[in-house]
């Protein structure tokens, strides 16, 4: 049976800059077939199914393994559909969301920041799905909000921070805010201290969220892996992604993880939203989406889908260092600009490791 890949389709912009990297997945530019199982996960589609469009999505992740995602609207105000995200994580029994921040070639970054930092964020559980209800009326009016988190969750996201540091050779740094919530956020803080018991050979250094913010505008340049609760995650890695540049010049890949630690699901896609303003006027970066499409490539398993993800992520940051760029990073390309410069150098790349007989991109 061939190669397939779950593509879950989006809104605005989300979805232009996913049409755009499909591209790259054509077997004249990636160099070998495969199947595009795909989702229409457009608000209005999900409004007209009352949602049952993304359990089916989360049906096939979970049959194929791996997927590529467009950034989706989530409509405000109760009694809507909701944010598919979410819903998708927990069908799928993601633990993880990693979104690692990397120096944009010839991109000026923000303070010290020279070596990678990587986000390992809660994907379930925290301040997402909590149940939300208010009292009172006028100004006697009170909201409260009932979260949790679980041992099991607080555990995969300590192991998989302090496993992923060994492979960047980075230093666990950062942690929740137990001092004030030790009850709730000092179950990640005990899971962390005992990761870093099975791993020695790590760096660790316990900060607390707020302390991280501060710290990482005065980062001495060193590779960090930084493991945070799910909504101080969410933010956190908006912030480091900015720091290299542009929240669009990385990818974004949700893991489903067994009890080793193996990958059951991966779930690619890009950290940015549907960027409504940019809508229609082709100039929005579709770096993240591109890059996301090279993640979800490394995740199928196979060595024709492993070269074409290290092609296109080489091909990538080499059009960067080029001068081809988006305005968002001072350039002057637009979208299909970008993308056919990267299709260009993939397909280059590809043929001149085929004629050497490279079965493996050259190391």
């Amino acid at each position: 049976m061939g190669l397939s890949l779950v593509v879950l389709e989006g809104d605005l912009t989300g979805q232009e800059l996913l049409e755009q990297a499909l591209r790259l997945l054509d077997p004249s530019v990636c160099g070998f077939p495969l199947q595009l199982v795909r989702f229409d996960l457009s608000l209005a589609h999900r409004r007209a199914t009352g949602n049952r469009v993304v359990h089916e999505a989360a049906e096939a992740l979970r049959r194929y393994r791996v997927g590529l995602k467009a950034a989706t609207t989530t409509p405000e105000g109760p009694g809507d559909v909701g944010s598919p995200n979410a819903l998708l994580r927990e069908l799928i029994g993601a633990q993880v969301i990693l979104r690692t921040g990397r120096r944009i070639p010839g991109v000026r970054p923000l303070a010290g920041v020279v070596a990678p930092i990587a986000v390992v964020r809660m994907a379930v559980e925290d301040a997402y799905g909590a149940r939300e209800w208010r009292e009172g009326e006028g100004l006697e009016e009170v909201a409260y909000r009932t979260t949790r988190v679980s041992r099991r969750i607080c555990r995969v996201v300590a192991e998989f921070s302090f496993r992923h540091a060994r492979r960047m050779g980075a230093k666990v740094f950062g942690g929740p805010k137990y001092t004030v919530s030790p009850t709730y956020e000092g179950l990640l803080k005990e899971e962390l201290d005992a990761a870093a018991r099975r791993h020695p050979d790590v760096p660790y250094e316990p900060q607390l969220i707020d302390a991280v913010y501060a710290l990482l505008l005065q980062t001495t340049g060193e590779a960090l892996v930084i493991p945070a609760l799910n909504r101080d995650g969410d933010t956190l890695s908006d912030l480091v992604l900015q720091m290299f540049g542009s929240i669009a010049g990385a990818e974004s890949v949700v893991l489903a993880l067994d009890d080793d630690l193996q990958v059951r699901v991966a779930l690619a896609e890009a950290p940015h939203g549907t960027a409504p303003r940019l809508y229609g006027k082709n100039l929005a970066n579709p770096m993240a989406m591109i890059l996301a499409t090279a993640a979800a490539l490394s995740y199928l398993g196979d060595p024709a889908a492993s070269r074409a993800s290290r092609a296109i992520y080489e091909a990538t940051f080499e059009a960067v260092q080029d001068g081809v760029r988006t305005p968002d990073l001072g350039g002057a390309a637009t979208t299909t600009e970008f993308t056919d410069e990267v299709i260009r150098r993939v397909q280059s790349k590809l043929e001149a490791w085929r004629t050497f007989g490279l079965l493996e991109p050259p190391s």
